[in-house]
């Protein structure tokens, strides 16, 4: 039996960082730092349970149970499965997820360095948009070099930027932390709970999985144990860098409010916090590390995508699949930063509970065995209140329902949700045991 070398398994371990690294990542652990204050550590500890722990899950259920996102959704129903994987997709690649990544790495890492007069001008955003995606789609022609390229050379480079300019906010703090505002002072935990689902990296984790486990094959390694070994240790590996980055860029945030005062978002926040910290000559910093962050998540989501495009659609070649999402992506990065937020915040709340129930109950696969009835009560109990949630993030009325959603444990926390999920999948349990019974007479 074949198992990974450690080295191998380290630098799979930092690509995958790398390839959970990006926009969110970036942006959001900053503004909550700025606006948890005092109440930092509960903040960042609910942040870190949906940035960095519910993605280590859903990477230790794929790489134990070896199954990819559309098989874990085939316990509710063969078609689920495929439409479910299908809409995932989507999302984390070319209508969203990638040309947000391309936005940011825009506005953070390019923008500033244009003339005031022409940072508006949107051929300045379609020229940029044209060249990132065009790196991105050569990176991606050979999905095997994905950890030379990221995980040994992108990787390391983008943890000294962020260890540097960590280091110098320790040595030349900003001020300290503040008074918790906004909903932080309140519920600072269930607060950055939510923030974290902004990362996108859960719903993500269930297309990086099947990229580790081909760069573990690809090693030569083939034993499903081994492979379900190796890619828990990528994952841990790469749960601890989150994690520390994650810190790192939060201390700025607390740190920054006597200097910088309040700003609108984490990255308008980092721009002015590498200024005070470093000059002018800050900026390019920054642009380093935005430039690594967003180009090795976007050509991980682009290699997903295209791989699992691929085997969906097999008389297209892997390199059309990619040009096709990396020309889809470029068209709808040029839509702005704000729209295509404003778009997929609604869409996330609906989406990222379902991706949670399905991976906790497909960990807990030996309890629920293959009912499928559980996964069906579960899902419907989740869909019912998380659609809710949607419609009232898209600014859809929802005042008939209002007064019955609010009477639900952990509603006005955003996880209102959990309990209808949990009475969903009592109620399949039970009438799958039922079914069982009835099937099987003794």
């Amino acid at each position: 039996m074949q198992s990974l070398a450690k080295n191998h398994t380290f630098f799979i371990g930092l690509m995958l960082f790398s390839l959970f690294f990006g926009a969110g990542n970036l942006i959001f652990p900053p503004i909550l730092g700025q606006q948890s204050g005092e109440q930092f550590l509960i903040a960042m500890f609910g942040f870190i349970l949906t940035g960095v722990g519910l993605p280590l899950l859903t990477i230790i259920t794929i790489g134990l149970t070896g199954k990819d996102m559309e098989q874990l959704a085939q316990h509710v129903h063969p078609k689920f499965g495929v439409i479910f994987a299908v809409t995932v997709y989507i999302l984390i690649g070319p209508s969203m997820a990638i040309p947000r990544v391309a936005n940011v790495a825009f506005e953070m890492g390019a923008r500033s360095f244009f003339p005031d007069s022409m940072q508006s001008d949107p051929w300045v955003l379609f020229l940029y948009s044209l060249l990132f995606f065009s790196v991105v789609f050569f990176l991606c022609l050979n999905p095997s070099k994905l950890v030379v390229w990221i995980g040994n050379i992108l990787t390391p480079l983008l943890l000294l930027s962020i260890v540097g300019l960590f280091i110098s906010a320790l040595l030349f703090p900003l001020g300290s932390a503040q008074e918790p505002i906004n909903q932080y002072a309140t519920s600072p935990g269930f607060k950055g709970f939510m923030e974290g689902y902004l990362t996108m990296d859960t719903i993500a984790a269930l297309a990086f999985g099947l990229i580790v486990i081909n760069a573990i094959k690809d090693k030569g390694v083939h034993d499903k144990r081994s492979i379900a070994k190796a890619v828990v240790q990528a994952g841990i590996i790469a749960g601890i860098g989150l994690t520390f980055v994650y810190a790192a860029l939060g201390y700025i945030g607390v740190t920054s409010v006597e200097s910088l005062g309040y700003a609108e978002n984490g990255g308008q926040l980092l721009i002015l916090a590498v200024q005070q910290l470093f000059g002018p000559s800050g900026l390019w910093l920054l642009s380093i590390i935005v430039s690594l962050a967003c180009l090795t998540t976007c050509i991980g989501l682009v290699s997903a995508c295209s791989q699992y495009f691929c085997k969906l659609l097999p008389k297209i070649p892997f390199q059309w699949m990619s040009l096709a999402i990396c020309f889809i992506g470029l068209l709808v990065a040029n839509l702005g930063l704000n729209r295509i937020i404003s778009v997929s915040v609604p869409v996330l709340l609906v989406i990222y509970p379902v991706a949670i129930v399905l991976i906790v109950l497909s960990l807990g696969h030996k309890v629920v065995g293959d009912r499928s009835s559980v996964f069906i009560g579960a899902l419907i109990g989740t869909v019912l209140i998380s659609l809710f949630d949607g419609l009232k993030a898209a600014g859809v009325s929802i005042d008939a329902v209002k007064p019955i959603l609010e009477c639900l444990p952990l509603y006005k926390e955003g996880i209102g949700w959990v309990v209808p999920a949990v009475i969903g999948g009592c109620l399949g349990f039970i009438l799958g045991s039922g079914k069982d019974k009835r099937s099987n007479p003794v």
